[in-house]
């Protein structure tokens, strides 16, 4: 079988992606405080953008995944048994989770990946890379968000299946809100389905701020680049530069905070939207949070998520965790 032949791309955007991007824009920069969500940060720059802050050496998550899984990955396909499917949520080019497909591939010869991203470039460019490599994978891909991905894979999924949100992901959303989209994922998947989770843990304020503000600049380049976005999508006027990246962790509510600050007084003009946005010297808008877990926290988002813990695998410097899990028998559909 060719290689092209064992590779399917399904469309799962819903209603229109323009339009929904230039509504956020504008109830964005309405609102006070300015916020732009950093779900639009993955256009086509974006995601090459943020694929460079993976091999910065600030950026510790990536590697620290990395080795996290190719020290633990066969006792991760252990722990699972013969998944049939495996679901990604935000795979990007997939190189981490390339060392854990072939662990599963290992065990059972064949198997279908289902990598769910929302930039087609970035997933062909995967399979591109994965499919000459093993002859037993065969990969449907959904572009799309996450809830909208899984749901256009539901009926090509192969039980049992395995659930990836690898990269620590699940820091963008608030503690409650990704416990709450842990137990929906779970309810949507084939029964007594698994999940393997990247977290990044709670450390010191130095170590986080260096890898969301990189001495390279690419991370500044990353957040700036929405603006830039908005420049070339919705006919806007922002001078990105005009802008300063800053990312600073609260450590109360342990989560990095980024915004882009402006450095003057201005007024830019959104020609899309018919609008101008003011901005005052030194007014932020806020585009990324990042929450970061404690020990005790990672058992607390399991319990509120129905999950049960099988593995945790951590680094020796305990500055992340993959937790292997899947749904306790009173949260199962």
């Amino acid at each position: 079988m060719s290689d092209s032949s064992r590779l399917r791309l399904l469309n799962a955007m819903e209603g229109d992606p323009r339009g929904e991007f230039a509504a956020a824009v504008r109830e964005g920069l309405s609102a006070s405080p300015k916020r732009l969500p950093c779900r639009f940060f993955y256009d086509g720059e974006g995601s090459r953008l943020f694929e460079r802050i993976c091999q910065l050496p600030e950026y510790y998550l990536t590697r620290v995944e990395a080795q996290i899984l190719s020290g633990g990955a066969s006792e991760i396909a252990g722990c699972v048994g013969t998944v049939r499917s495996v679901i990604e949520l935000g795979s990007g080019i997939a190189q981490k989770t390339e060392i854990l497909l072939e662990a599963l591939l290992r065990r059972t010869g064949q198997l279908l990946y289902c990598p769910i991203d929302v930039c087609e470039d970035v997933v062909q460019a995967g399979a591109g890379r994965m499919l000459p490599r093993y002859a037993g994978l065969r990969i449907t891909a959904a572009i799309g968000e996450y809830e909208a991905g899984l749901a256009r894979l539901q009926k090509h999924i192969e039980a049992p299946a395995l659930l990836l949100w690898l990269g620590s992901n699940i820091g963008n959303l608030d503690r409650e809100a990704s416990a709450a989209f842990l137990r929906r994922v779970a309810a949507a998947l084939p029964r007594d389905s698994f999940m393997v989770i990247g977290v990044d843990l709670r450390k010191d304020r130095r170590v986080l701020e260096a890898a969301y503000d990189d001495a390279a600049g690419v991370t500044s380049a990353f957040n700036k680049n929405i603006l830039g976005r908005i420049n070339r999508e919705l006919g806007g006027e922002f001078a990105v530069d005009e802008f300063e990246h800053r990312a600073r962790y609260v450590e109360d509510a342990g989560r990095i905070e980024m915004h882009l600050i402006s450095r003057r007084g201005q007024h830019v003009r959104i020609e899309a939207l018919g609008m101008s946005a003011s901005f005052e010297p030194g007014e932020a808008v806020h585009t990324e949070d990042s929450y970061k877990y404690s020990e005790e926290e990672v058992d607390q988002l399991l319990m509120r998520a129905g999950l049960e813990c099988l593995r945790r695998d951590r680094d020796d410097g305990g500055r992340f965790a993959v937790v292997t899990a899947r749904a306790m028998a009173h949260a199962r559909r």
